[in-house]
């Protein structure tokens, strides 16, 4: 039997960080929203018992280092699964980025094995163990527009996002998560964003005013360090962009727009700045909707 899945990578459209758990997490609350970018992954099981992994490219660990790895094995060991299986990766989405690009392959991966093993678990099962691995992976596994609380963990889906369209820019730069989090703990923060006035915005529709009241408070970290995310905000906002954000611990920079012309322009404006050589024209997505 063979699998293929899409893992889709995500963009928050707000970010907070209200405190410190004792175990050292951060408590966060954040809206995530998926977007037309993706991983492709393909499952096939093996008689051997082995979990094997190939990717598209060199850059990726494919041994037990890797997450979808971590998942085949706990899903292998907690269920007695005597069987193996051998995937492959095609990497689309930018590495390091702040799009959740290792989480959503770990999701895909417990979607994928929890049909091919016959595992019968339930998305709110699997949400359950992947925490332990990852605190983006459950949203990954739920997908469209959610409210993350808690480490990110505690998940509330919300109405979709506005049809619009986006661009989406990675400069040549890879960001620590845990750089960015520590930082962020040396420094008062004195601005929080209004993740529940955007929660609003965004079930009323209202593209514009969603857009007025984004914010993540981890961006004045990076863009602090690092000059690239500002300058191609600022590009962005001179196409035309309704807004234009980093998404997660950065560097990825987004920007939306409400016409797909503007869109265009603000993508090709991008590539002719050489701030970002990987840039993508997208848009939001739920997965659990697709045809």
């Amino acid at each position: 039997m063979k699998l293929e899945r899409k893992a889709y990578a995500k963009i928050n459209l707000g970010l907070d960080v209200t405190g410190v758990r004792e175990d050292g997490y951060h408590i966060v609350k954040m809206i995530m929203q998926n977007v037309d970018l993706y991983d492709t992954l393909t499952f096939e099981d093996n008689d051997s018992g082995d979990i094997i992994l190939t990717a598209s490219t060199d850059k990726i660990e494919t041994d037990e280092r890797n997450l979808i790895c971590k998942v085949a094995g706990q899903l292998k060991d907690k269920y007695n699964v005597k069987k193996g299986v051998t995937m492959h990766l095609v990497k689309r989405i930018p590495v390091a980025a702040g799009m959740a690009g290792g989480s959503t392959d770990g999701a895909a991966a417990y979607l994928a094995l929890n049909e091919l093993w016959g595992l019968n678990l339930s998305k709110k099962e699997l949400c359950e163990l992947a925490v332990s691995l990852g605190a983006d992976i459950p949203y990954c596994i739920i997908g469209g527009t959610a409210l993350a609380e808690g480490i990110g963990e505690e998940l509330t889906t919300i109405s979709d996002m506005t049809d619009c369209y986006l661009v989406i820019a990675k400069p040549a730069i890879d960001v620590s998560t845990g750089w960015v989090y520590k930082e962020l703990d040396s420094r008062e923060v004195i601005t929080h964003p209004d993740i529940d006035g955007i929660k609003a915005a965004i079930e009323a529709g209202n593209l514009k005013k969603m857009c007025s009241l984004i914010g993540n408070v981890l961006e004045d970290v990076t863009a602090s360090k690092y000059k690239e995310v500002g300058q191609i905000e600022e590009i962005l906002r001179n196409e035309g962009a309704v807004g234009a954000f980093m998404t997660g611990s950065g560097p990825t920079v987004f920007g939306v727009f409400d016409k797909k012309e503007a869109a265009e322009a603000g993508y090709k404006a991008v590539v002719e700045s050489k701030l970002a050589p990987e840039a993508f024209l997208s848009a939001p997505i739920n997965p659990g909707k697709e045809d």
